[in-house]
């Protein structure tokens, strides 16, 4: 109940924000996930293929500390390493002594075999993921990935657990095995309609996830595992991941603007204004506590919220870290944001939008933003611009301004719906599947079988 009621006093007033204490730091290590750029984000079609020496010692190193698992799965390679686990390719050994719903291309191929040749086809081998969970995580960690994975299965692009082991204090989880190509190889080259289909298949897995009331966390590309000649991907990865409502305090950003304003004026920031002519004044001795709220994820797809501290984060923030893929897609920038801590992200934001529009937003989660650096400015710079300049379409000789096509543009405002800095105003996936850039993907879709139908006419 102090707690509780401490939590209430904060709330009560703005606080400034303060630099990080070690007891930040830590939290940060615990929550940061992997850099996108050292990750690994692509697959490979066989199941003989050449291993490095460290990776084979590596896999004889797990077999042998997880008694038993030679018996049902053969680990062909490592696929993924990051903050809190690894991830081998593993072969089934024991494929056809259960039901295997959740084998989606089983249940593709099945489709377009005939009866006669499925009888007569000879076993293939079936491929899984197999998730070995460090034992750095926490037990309650690793139980919350689990159990929301559970309740994510039948779920629409969202990849589902078969099974969980466990021996002594060692932790893997069996996941479908996914094709797919690493986002650096292929984002530079994609057009607007194949941006459409990539982000039809994001957001249908987010409104399956967000429709359990339940935050990813970590939307990155290499948690999106995406396959471009299917167009169709997978959402992975949920060790960040969390209900909606977890471990909430009052934060400013619900309170009504009228009760917003009455603290603001009230506040110890107001008070120690000499006037509005005057820099920012902060107390000499500050009393109160430090803000605490969850900044899990990875660093430059962060929301503004998640660095503003806000205490009661909701699913919006994937939408945020969605909008910044698809601006690194249309920007040809991977990463886009690269900042080294929180203040770092919070100013690399402010470089686009502008220091009125980051005061406004840390205001609504009571909290306070100021910068003297002169080079950036009060309105930022449009999207637009950016990704022109981005993309190396400035001027030419004859004076013309550069422009978007006609289908970037499009893309544009579509992105300004994701990365909209006030959490409340920001597209949700439910609306991002409705919006014509996305519904312009079905209509793409039936032109590319109208074709086809006139092809074999």
């Amino acid at each position: 109940m102090a707690k509780a009621r401490a939590a209430l006093r904060n709330a009560e007033q703005l606080v400034v924000h303060h630099d990080y204490t070690k007891e930040d730091e830590a939290e940060e290590t615990l929550d940061e996930s992997g850099d996108p750029l050292e990750e690994s984000g692509r697959t490979i079609d066989s199941s003989d293929e050449e291993i490095e020496e460290s990776v084979a010692e590596d896999i004889a190193r797990f077999e042998e500390s997880f008694v038993g698992i030679t018996k049902r799965y053969r680990l062909i390679n490592r696929i993924g390493e990051g903050t809190f686990s690894t991830v081998y390719k593993a072969e089934d050994l024991e494929y056809n002594n259960y039901n295997n719903r959740w084998d989606t291309d089983e249940r593709e191929n099945r489709k377009w075999t005939s009866p006669g040749h499925r009888k007569r086809s000879v076993k293939r081998p079936h491929y899984v993921a197999i998730k070995k969970i460090y034992v750095t995580s926490s037990p309650m960690r690793i139980y919350n990935e689990l159990e929301l994975l559970y309740d994510l299965k039948n779920s629409d692009s969202v990849c589902p657990l078969i099974t969980a082991f466990r021996h002594l204090d060692q932790v893997v989880a069996v996941l479908p095995y996914f094709q797919h190509r690493d986002f650096r190889d292929y984002y530079r080259d994609m057009k607007v309609p194949e941006m459409r289909l990539y982000f039809r298949s994001l957001f249908t897995a987010l409104r399956s996830v967000h429709s359990k009331k339940i935050l990813h966390r970590d939307i990155k590309p290499t948690n999106f595992l995406y396959n471009p000649e299917q167009a169709r991907g997978v959402l992975v990865d949920f060790g960040l991941a969390e209900r909606e409502g977890t471990d909430w305090h009052q934060c400013a950003c619900t309170l009504s603007s009228e009760e917003r304003r009455y603290r603001i004026s009230h506040s110890i920031h107001a008070q120690t204004q000499q006037s509005g002519h005057q820099p920012a004044c902060y107390p000499k001795n500050d009393t109160r506590s430090s803000r605490r709220a969850n900044r899990a994820g990875t660093r430059g797809f962060r929301a503004p919220e998640v660095l503003l501290k806000c205490t009661q984060q909701n699913t919006s923030i994937d939408m945020w870290s969605a909008g910044v893929i698809l601006l690194t897609i249309l920007s040809r920038r991977f990463p886009f944001f690269h900042s080294a801590d929180d203040i770092d992200a919070l100013l690399e934001i402010t470089t686009i939008f502008g220091r009125k529009k980051m005061k406004e937003i840390s205001l609504l989660h009571g909290q306070v933003f100021e910068t003297n650096i002169p080079s950036y400015s009060d309105n930022g710079h449009s999207l637009e611009k950016i990704i022109l300049w981005c993309t190396g379409r400035t001027k030419t000789e004859t004076g013309i301004k550069p422009e978007l096509e006609e289908d970037e543009k499009e893309a544009v405002q579509f992105l300004y719906r994701l990365m909209e800095c006030d959490p409340d105003k920001r597209i949700t996936a439910e609306e991002a599947l409705r919006h014509p850039f996305i519904t312009r993907a079905f209509e793409d879709d039936e032109a590319d079988d109208d074709m086809l139908d006139l092809v074999r006419g």
